[in-house]
């Protein structure tokens, strides 16, 4: 198993024009993972843990509201936020404080936001693709072992197109924890080297990194104290959000 970490999704190649390229074989088991700490793929995978039937993901609104009219009134939550603010019109903004069970279980959520919903755009042809956070490293982990994919790509959401502090630890977090499972180094780049060297100096110390990153200090600006500790919890969430259907996403299966 060999990891390539991409710091945002305009660095992954294009799919559609090579197949091969950047380490991915689309004819082996392969697998995307993608990552926004702050909040995207943290709120996912409490929202599923909260019982959520799915979580549908788009990049335009027009379509997801297009989309979301076709289910149920009584049966959809609509997600929404930019620039870290709930859009105006929607039940949810990206908070996993707001996923409780009373609000979300049994319900489809339509999401969208500034940076997590592009990135899984970016790799949904990939035979496997799954979201990940601090939060659920451990389950990933767990998944990745399961299936084996020979190469896994590790893409950042990033901040506004542009590299994300909390997200490169979030991949080192995952690289580290398959080496020790493994018992060999897994880094198939030097960002993944690089990843796993960041996670390793600050493991003990997340909420203090994450209150650092630029993404970070803006969300506490907001008043988003309450989320920045709960994405830094390691390890407290046993979900995988697992692509199903395209933009579709499920709790994984274990065996």
């Amino acid at each position: 198993m060999e990891i390539f970490v991409y710091h945002t999704p305009d660095l992954v190649p294009d799919l559609s024009k090579n197949a091969r390229k950047g380490g991915l074989n689309l004819d082996m088991p392969a697998c995307a993972i993608v990552i926004d700490v702050l909040r995207a793929t943290t709120t996912m995978a409490t929202a599923l843990q909260s019982g959520a039937e799915a979580i549908q993901v788009f990049d335009d609104l027009d379509e997801l509201y297009s989309v979301s009219e076709r289910w149920p009134e009584e049966q959809r939550l609509l997600a929404g936020e930019r620039s870290g603010e709930k859009l105006d019109g929607f039940d949810l903004g990206n908070s996993p404080s707001e996923c409780t069970p009373e609000q979300v279980a049994g319900k489809r959520i339509f999401m969208s936001t500034t940076n997590g919903t592009r990135a899984l755009e970016r790799v949904q042809q990939v035979p496997i693709l799954l979201t990940a956070s601090l939060t659920n490293r451990a389950a990933v982990v767990r998944f990745l072992m399961q299936e084996h994919p020979h190469t896994v790509w590790i893409v950042a959401a990033g901040w506004r197109g542009s590299f994300s502090l909390e997200d490169t630890i979030c991949a080192g977090a995952i690289a580290c924890g398959l080496s020790v499972e493994r018992d060999s180094d897994c880094a198939g780049d030097d960002e993944s080297i690089a990843a796993m060297a960041l996670f390793e100096r600050w493991e003990k110390r997340l909420p203090q990194l994450i209150r650092y990153a630029h993404h970070g200090r803006g969300l506490a600006a907001l008043g988003c104290e309450e989320d920045l500790d709960y994405c830094t919890r390691l390890d407290s969430v046993d979900v995988v959000p697992l692509q199903v259907e395209p933009g579709v996403l499920k709790p994984a299966r274990f065996y």
